[in-house]
């Protein structure tokens, strides 16, 4: 569910994902041997860029297996999602997983968080059989939209520059790569 508008919370959401870097997996499942990021690291990489974007995010327990998690703006607007998890045994450390794992995956769903290494759930991947191989970690920096590297870009790829250039600094997903691919054609047949 959501507010009746969500338009600042949506600015809120952009500028958030200016400020927060992609989160590293820095946790290890043996059984899996798979690695995924823990909560105490997505809290420590989310809690500073929130609170510049004027963003607030909580998490209470609605019932024995259900954690509701709310997204807030200061303007008011919100919105919010319920996760359901049934421990397999009903023992406390049980309970206590379900509740650390819900509350990971509440977090990185509602706020579409990049996490680093493997960009797909290990583990969803191991129960259907495929597996993938890991995505090393290249130590370049995502080229956002509305960023002054971003910009600089623009300008660089309408001056002529090469769109191979700036794949040598920056990670580019498709929609940027296709925004200066579709600029250096227009460049092209404007100098033709």
């Amino acid at each position: 569910m959501k507010s009746n508008e969500i338009n600042e919370l949506a600015k809120g959401l952009i500028l958030f994902h200016v400020k927060c870097e992609g989160i590293k997996k820095d946790a290890k499942n043996p059984f899996f041997k798979s690695t995924y990021a823990s909560l105490p690291k997505i809290i420590e990489a989310i809690t500073e860029p929130l609170a510049e974007s004027g963003l607030a995010l909580t998490m209470f327990p609605i019932d024995e297996n259900s954690l509701y998690c709310l997204l807030m703006h200061t303007s008011g607007q919100w919105i919010d999602a319920t996760y359901t998890m049934k421990p397999v045994k009903d023992t406390p450390q049980d309970k206590g997983s379900c509740i650390t794992y819900a509350r990971r995956y509440c977090i990185s769903s509602i706020l579409n968080l990049q996490i680093d290494d493997i960009m797909s759930d290990d583990d969803g991947n191991k129960a259907s059989g495929k597996v993938e191989t890991p995505v090393k970690d290249d130590g370049k920096k995502w080229l956002n939209k509305g960023t002054p590297e971003f910009e600089k870009a623009i300008a660089y790829v309408q001056g002529g520059g090469l769109v191979a250039k700036i794949k040598e600094k920056y990670k580019l997903n498709k929609e940027i790569e296709t925004i200066f691919l579709n600029i250096n054609k227009e460049a092209n047949v404007t100098r033709n």
